[in-house]
């Protein structure tokens, strides 16, 4: 069924301002006393548990959540102010980022009331990393294909098969995965596929690491031979996980940490170019600050329809795709415009250079976690009727 695409002009209201206000002051003490560096890279300590748990303690991990699971049920949009500025402020925040983000939420709408008492408010408190197991080596994004398989058991299932680009699998306390339960039909190819919370420390789960081109380990692969998983472990409705999955994936692909991954390199360019660029770099930083303004205007209106209690499935994936193409771009066009700049602060130069050369390197994971290209667009024509 088609629709049209629907991105509801939603402005940030005041409260919004007053606590982006609070989080860069918060931000800024925390950079003073040396927790992180904001013109670093990724080759540092993202994940800061200590930091994780000032943040917990601040009331900014599952803020709209739930207060009897440790949230203060604020809005999305308060939600989308933390983000941003973590994010544009290089912040580690990633051992609690994809917990708050969409594991949590999943839990909240299909977990056990006892499953989410116990996990919920660790996540609150900065204590919690999960992870996400849907890609397999053989299916990649394509999730109609997974073929990792969960046969009951008495008790339970017994798990068998492999995921692959699991980000931060190797720190995570739990994964939330799709596994299949039942074979796809003709009329239904999305039938079959089950959603399930694991314990990282299970028995018969092992994880291997996938470095990417800087030697960092994100990326890993999460090979299940007969590991056990609880009734009570299901997570929402057996054989009709699909559904569930398309709606976690709108919290994952819309938020400005799809644009802003390689940020530091457009903070380094301003930097290089100084005060008075000629008019063809001043003309060309503009088509970067237009380009990234209007992306921060479809995420916001996105963030917003998820306030309102809509589901802008289609909506988050234009902006996933239009955000990492265009983080991935950013280093070369970045290294195009400052090519014939004269600059004669050393330091500003090499700062630039360092954060092109680790840009450069991640961009080919970037329009990979989340969810392909290929994979986006597909959403997006089959959204819009085209297919």
């Amino acid at each position: 069924m088609s629709t049209a695409l629907q991105f509801d002009p939603i402005r940030l209201p005041p409260h919004c301002v007053e606590l982006r206000k609070e989080v860069r002051a918060f931000l800024r003490q925390e950079i003073a006393a040396g927790t992180f560096d904001p013109h670093g890279n990724e080759s540092g300590d993202m994940f800061n548990r200590a930091f994780s748990k000032k943040v917990g303690a601040k009331g900014w991990i599952g803020i709209t959540w739930p207060k009897k699971y440790g949230g203060q049920e604020r809005s999305f949009l308060e939600r989308y102010v933390i983000t941003e500025e973590f994010s544009a402020h290089n912040a580690p925040a990633k051992l609690h980022f994809t917990a708050d983000r969409q594991s949590g939420p999943v839990l909240i709408k299909y977990a056990s009331e006892a499953i989410k008492a116990d996990i919920l408010p660790r996540i609150t408190r900065g204590e919690c990393c999960f992870g996400i197991g849907m890609s397999e080596p053989n299916s990649g994004s394509d999730l109609f294909a997974a073929s990792t398989k969960a046969t009951k058991t008495d008790g339970g299932y017994l798990i068998n098969g492999t995921k692959v680009w699991t980000s931060n699998a190797h720190q995570a306390d739990y994964m939330i995965a799709l596994f299949r339960t039942s074979p796809a039909t003709k009329e239904n190819r999305r039938h079959g596929l089950t959603s399930f919370l694991v314990d990282m420390k299970s028995k018969g789960l092992t994880i291997n690491p996938i470095y990417n081109l800087t030697g960092l380990h994100d990326f890993n692969e999460v090979v299940l031979e007969n590991m056990f998983v609880s009734d009570g472990n299901v997570l929402g409705e057996i054989d009709g996980a699909w559904k569930q999955a398309t709606s976690e994936l709108a919290y994952e692909r819309s938020g400005p940490e799809r644009f802003l991954e390689t940020f530091a390199v457009m903070i380094e360019l301003v930097r290089v170019l100084g005060d008075k660029p000629d008019m063809r770099a001043a003309e060309a930083l503009g088509r970067l600050v237009a380009q990234l303004h209007t992306m921060r205007r479809m995420s916001v209106s996105v963030n917003g329809m998820l306030q309102a209690g809509k589901d802008p499935t289609v909506e988050a994936a234009v902006v996933k795709d239009l955000g990492t193409v265009w983080e991935q771009k950013l280093p070369h066009r970045a290294r195009d415009i400052a090519a014939f700049v004269e600059n004669d602060d050393l330091r500003n130069r090499a700062a630039f250079e360092e954060q092109l050369a680790f840009a450069t390197m991640i961009a080919p994971k970037l329009t990979l976690q989340g969810g392909t290209t290929e994979v986006l667009r597909g959403i997006i024509a089959r959204g819009l009727g085209l297919r």
